[in-house]
């Protein structure tokens, strides 16, 4: 790990040992969430995950993932809703967490457009819930998870951290970058660490079945056509999932502290609190065309392509700069594409072969 990033936990370290380090995550059972725990219980963290298990995609594999968490020591896991504040706050306070690392929210930019309240509901009175029990329980470091969509209509590539971020193109973009500047706030006036993390097109094993990757690789297995929209003619910064876990646990770390930026690239520290936000991508968007290829490379199946015009909301190319993120950690995600893709179908294959053999 990074020098930086090791300077907190070797600090922390000092007073107590590895394994009493104490982490809390909401969405535990979700697609991040699930590799996060798992790979801070596999480092001997003890890790309390809390998730609704709403059924916004298939709850049986949410449950699959809180499985493999629960047989794992020091795992407790608890259903609760974000907008549930009793519940949320009595959670926190039990797990007096050293670490809250706040993933849950209703996610998929789609989705917004038919039903927005639900965005309005978890992404906006769920972060206030948790923002308040981190007030009230205060962890050393609050990591609260964004999303590149907050960049919006803007079009200079890459996208850069301290660019202007007020061009929101659907409601959930708006409510995630709502949920960072609330996160700000709070961060100001209660003196909480804060690192607000936008995440770039993550994909990989365990992901969601509402994602490209996933819908491409059902419909090219059920020999069904894929849709792509803007007739093909779009660009996304495709981040392995085992990339981006490497990435958030060195930032863990690196805890932000008022007037001390980091050296080697502009930080988007903020000048009144001990808050900054921090892209997580590969830096190297792909084509559509190109993604599609490796699901068929993966497969050995060609896709059958639905050529479709650009979806409201969408845009046509996403691109991180990760000059902020390699000065905090010394580390940038890089897993080539058709290694990602292929992880992912072998994943899948297997899984869905073992739930069928035990639904027959």
């Amino acid at each position: 790990m990074a020098a930086l990033a090791r300077r907190w936990l070797d600090k922390f370290a000092a007073d107590v040992l590895l394994a009493d380090m104490r982490a809390l995550i909401t969405g535990s059972a979700g697609f991040i969430g699930f590799h996060l725990a798992r790979r801070l219980l596999a480092e001997g963290w003890k890790v309390t995950g809390l998730d609704g298990m709403t059924a916004y995609y298939d709850v049986g594999l949410k449950e699959a993932r809180h499985a493999i968490l629960e047989a794992q020591p020091g795992f407790a896991a608890h259903r609760v809703m974000l907008e549930d504040f009793e519940a949320l706050s009595a959670a926190v306070r039990a797990a007096r967490p050293e670490v809250i690392v706040h993933l849950a929210a209703q996610a998929g930019v789609r989705h917004s457009l038919e039903h927005p309240r639900a965005y309005l509901d978890a992404n906006l009175t769920g972060t206030f819930n948790l923002l308040e029990t981190a007030r009230q329980t205060p962890p050393r470091h609050l990591l609260i998870a964004s999303t590149s969509s907050v960049y919006g209509a803007n079009t200079a590539m890459p996208f850069a951290e301290t660019d202007g971020a007020d061009h929101p193109m659907t409601f959930y973009a708006a409510t995630k970058k709502a949920a960072e500047t609330m996160s700000h706030a709070y961060s100001h006036l209660w003196g909480l660490p804060t690192t607000a993390l936008r995440f770039f097109t993550v994909y990989g094993p365990w992901g969601r079945p509402d994602m490209a990757l996933f819908k491409f690789v059902d419909a090219i297995d059920h020999d069904r056509p894929i849709e792509l929209y803007n007739r093909g003619e779009m660009a996304r910064d495709f981040t392995y999932i085992d990339d981006l876990i490497e990435a958030l646990v060195r930032l863990i770390g690196v805890v932000p502290e008022l007037g001390r930026p980091v050296e080697g690239a502009v930080d988007s520290l903020s000048p009144a609190a001990p808050w900054r936000v921090v892209n997580i991508g590969r830096g190297a968007p792909a084509k559509l065309a190109a993604f599609v290829e490796a699901i068929e490379t993966a497969m050995g199946r060609a896709a059958k392509r639905e050529l479709l015009p650009m979806q409201t909301g969408d845009v046509a190319s996403t691109f991180a700069d990760t000059r902020l993120l390699e000065a905090l950690t010394g580390y940038r995600p890089q897993t080539p594409l058709g290694e990602g893709v292929e992880a992912f179908w072998t994943w899948y294959r297997d899984h869905y072969r073992r739930l069928g053999q035990a639904l027959g």
